[in-house]
């Protein structure tokens, strides 16, 4: 097998998890992780040859993006306490309990080294959070507060890991300048970000076209990291900034192509990168391995002390900081957007999974230092990392489905249900007020008004067939009833014209463009 028919059987895997998952109540990326283990054992599978200052660059930016695109400024905004306590606060705690207990039981350990080693376990992986938490049906808070603290927390561990690094390296170390380092990548990282995210919502309105248009969607958040990296500024910060800014701002309504097929589009690749991501963890297990050199019980034994070391901290931040951020939220009117029992904030602590951000990293420890000599304890470091990043990810997502089942934590379906038809009769509302806004300045026939009336109506039904309770009691079942028919019947004529027109795509004479197009026109058709 080469590295091509890998990727393949990677890209291949990460279809088939999603089913599979669902059918075994378990992540995707813990399967795909699993199958990568599995690949990495057999002795005809390849070693992985990419080099790893590549994997962040080629993986994250779309992983990113895509994460982004399901949350809004509005929320991260509801979230921003306890989003900072876990992706900033947080992550510098981890990384300091981690340094000071790796330098305590790693002889010959270095302070600089061992910060390294906390920088690059101490994020958990936002793909795996956002993956995990939407499969297993918890409460939208919980999940906006995963998302958030993973989308943000690589920002806060990379740029301590690469002034680590730098350290151990150059043999010296600053923390003003370590503090600066850290600002100036902030704000060169938001300028960029708010510069190409103006620059692709003008270009988008350009383009015009839908496939031109999600093409656009794909390369901005490469050219966001790529040119943030240049600039010194955090990659993962811009392309944090891009993708809300498009979100808030490069969403026109009247746009039903675009949005349509650039949310199928963005799925496919969420998934498609999404498992060959997970895939990758589990198939570079092989440098973890080599990297023991017969001292399996020393090294497991210091692996052990870190990854106990990142769950503990872990739940013992978390309990303080759930209390404070409820009183902070005290007065506010969305204190709902924070965990309201200790079953949430269990199951907030046993999220805590370590991913493709650590991976890159830990692949990423130079060979040497500036002066020729061997990165100091370099294998140690690359062991402790994928035994962080195998317990958490491996066990905790595994085990994560029972514990949600155990504690009963689920989404309030009733309160989306009521969210919901409040948006359903806002809709309606909306489309009566144009029509009467229409019917001022042209003069409808009574039978045509009266259509279109009902017609507004509809539009609330088909999102929220309960709303016509509320507005027209003793009709609803029987309108709900025509509705349904109509839909029948409608789909039934809708799918006879299409076998129609695709069976002349094979006649003779026959345009295959035209023939799409008809058959495109009558898809979006179906959708209405």
């Amino acid at each position: 097998m080469d590295q091509l028919a890998l990727l393949f059987v990677l890209l291949l895997g990460a279809v088939v998890s999603v089913p599979v998952g669902d059918r075994l109540r378990l992540p995707a990326p813990v399967l795909m992780t699993l199958l990568g283990i599995l690949l990495a054992v057999l002795d005809f599978v390849p070693n992985v040859e990419i080099p790893p200052d590549l994997i962040l660059p080629l993986l994250l930016p779309p992983l990113l993006y895509a994460a982004v695109r399901r949350t809004s400024w509005r929320q991260f905004a509801a979230n921003v306490r306890p989003i900072l306590l876990l992706a900033v606060a947080l992550v510098l705690v981890t990384t300091a309990c981690v340094a000071a207990v790796a330098h305590a039981i790693v002889p010959g350990l270095t302070v600089a080294a061992a910060v390294a080693l906390g920088a690059l376990v101490a994020p958990p992986d936002p793909v795996a959070a956002t993956a995990v938490a939407g499969q297993l049906g918890l409460p939208r808070r919980l999940v906006s507060i995963l998302e958030g603290e993973g989308l943000f927390n690589d920002v806060t561990a990379i740029v301590l890991y690469n002034v680590a690094i730098a350290a151990v390296v150059s043999g010296s170390f600053s923390p003003w300048e370590a503090a600066l380092d850290l600002l100036l990548s902030a704000v060169v990282a938001l300028g960029v970000g708010l510069v190409l995210g103006w620059g692709a919502n003008k270009l988008l309105d350009l383009l015009g076209d839908p496939t031109l248009q999600i093409g656009l969607t794909l390369l901005v958040p490469y050219a966001s990291y790529v040119l943030s990296e240049e600039l010194h500024g955090s990659g993962v910060l811009a392309v944090l900034v891009t993708a809300l800014f498009l979100a808030e701002y490069a969403t026109d309504p009247d746009d039903v192509m675009t949005r349509l097929a650039g949310h199928t589009f963005w799925d496919i690749v969420d998934t498609l990168v999404t498992g060959v991501a997970f895939g990758l963890i589990g198939l570079e297990l092989h440098n973890a391995i080599r990297t023991a050199q017969g001292r399996w019980g020393e090294m497991l034994g210091w692996a052990g002390a870190v990854v106990a070391t990142v769950v503990v901290v872990r739940l013992l931040w978390l309990l303080p900081a759930t209390w404070l951020t409820k009183r902070l939220h005290a007065r506010r009117d969305y204190d709902e957007e924070i965990p309201t029992s200790w079953r949430e904030t269990v199951i907030m602590w046993w999220s805590g999974m370590r991913g493709v951000a650590s991976v890159a990293l830990a692949l990423a420890v130079p060979l040497t230092t500036d002066e020729n000599t061997p990165f100091p304890d370099r294998n140690e470091i690359v062991f402790i990392a994928f035994g962080v990043i195998m317990a958490t990810l491996v066990l905790q997502g595994l085990t994560l489905p029972t514990l949600v089942h155990w504690l009963g934590v689920e989404a309030d379906t009733e309160r989306e249900k009521a969210f919901e038809k409040e948006l359903a009769v806002r809709a309606a509302k909306a489309a009566k007020r144009r029509l009467k806004e229409i019917e001022e300045v042209e003069e409808l026939p009574d039978e045509l008004s009266e259509q279109m009336l009902r017609r507004a109506f509809e539009i609330g039904v088909r999102i929220s067939p309960e709303i016509g309770e509320d507005e027209r009691r003793e009709a609803h079942e029987k309108r709900v009833r025509r509705l349904k028919r109509v839909r029948r019947i409608q789909g039934e004529m809708l799918s006879a014209a299409r076998h129609e027109v695709l069976s002349a795509r094979n006649e003779p004479g026959a345009d295959p463009e035209v023939v799409d197009r008809v058959l495109r026109h009558l898809d979006v058709r179906s959708l209405r």
